[in-house]
């Protein structure tokens, strides 16, 4: 099977900062203010998880959990023998990610569901314990293989039933969704998409929108606007990135952009722009 998260990667940059390696000792509290997801993994003890709006999580067994989109939650040593690693994640951030906007608010998986883990997780946890040269950004590229990874068994598991992953995790929508993140300016059809997925045109219609929870009309729409802010955040020009994800005018990028965010490229781009700096100038006060 064609690698299933080759575009994702590509389009909307992976970034995690690692800033707890160790025992944790006394509460710890995030909230959203930063705009960033975060990731934890506890190698042992016990930790309540607690989040406004969420019924409380108790993880009494080594595992790991993560907010793909900024949400204020607080952890809870039950034990002194807690141990864990914790990081931000950032996964175009600020960018109509169909990944993030798609899984669950928080995501918790045992690790002795994944054993395809443990050799990543014990080069993470030795060079948490330790104290080398590199080790801040070893922990950073190694909690960043992490998440891929869970990434990868959420969709080989088939343990989502409705999102991006599942839809990717169907061998059949996975092929038409592969093909839509290749060429985002290709004029698609329900009827080329169909064909591309090997399925009839109204049984590819139902089982998509079933299965990824929206039409693929739907979300090429959502696709194109995404890739288009990764590209303006580049800093690539409107008109170049209206050609490359097949609007073919900047007035045509512009319309799609409001109505799905309520903004044109240059009102985005310089929120986006704002926000940044006032999120830059926060960390550094």
């Amino acid at each position: 099977m064609d690698d299933r998260l080759v575009e994702l990667l590509r389009h909307f940059e992976l970034g995690a900062r690692v800033f707890q390696a160790g025992p944790l000792c006394h509460s710890a509290h995030f909230d959203a203010a930063d705009g960033l997801g975060h990731i934890h993994v506890l190698q042992q003890g016990i930790l309540r998880i607690d989040s406004p709006g969420q019924p409380t999580l108790l993880l009494d067994e080594p595992g790991l959990f993560f907010f793909m989109n900024p949400t204020v939650h607080r952890l809870l040593p039950q034990a002194p023998d807690v141990t864990m690693v914790c990081a931000s994640l950032e996964f175009g951030a600020g960018l109509r990610n169909p990944l993030a906007r798609a899984l669950p608010e928080v995501v918790l998986i045992r690790l002795r569901e994944l054993p395809t883990l443990n050799m990543t997780l014990q080069l993470l946890f030795r060079e948490a314990a330790e104290r080398h040269c590199g080790r801040q950004a070893i922990l950073d590229r190694l909690i960043e293989v992490v998440f891929i990874q869970v990434l990868r068994d959420l969709m080989d598991q088939q343990r989502l039933q409705v999102g991006l992953l599942a839809g990717l995790a169907e061998p059949r929508l996975a092929k038409a969704l592969n093909a839509l993140h290749a060429e985002p300016a290709r004029n698609w059809s329900l009827e080329e998409l169909a064909a591309t997925a090997g399925m009839s045109r109204a049984r590819f219609a139902t089982t998509f929108r079933e299965t990824v929870g929206t039409t693929p009309g739907g979300y090429l729409a959502e696709w194109r606007v995404g890739v288009a802010q990764s590209l303006l955040r580049q800093g690539k020009p409107v008109q170049l990135v209206s050609d490359v994800v097949g609007y073919g005018s900047a007035s045509a990028l512009a319309r799609a952009f409001r109505a799905q965010i309520g903004l044109s490229p240059t009102e985005w781009l310089k929120r986006h722009h704002l926000d940044r700096s006032d999120g830059a100038a926060t960390a550094s006060a």
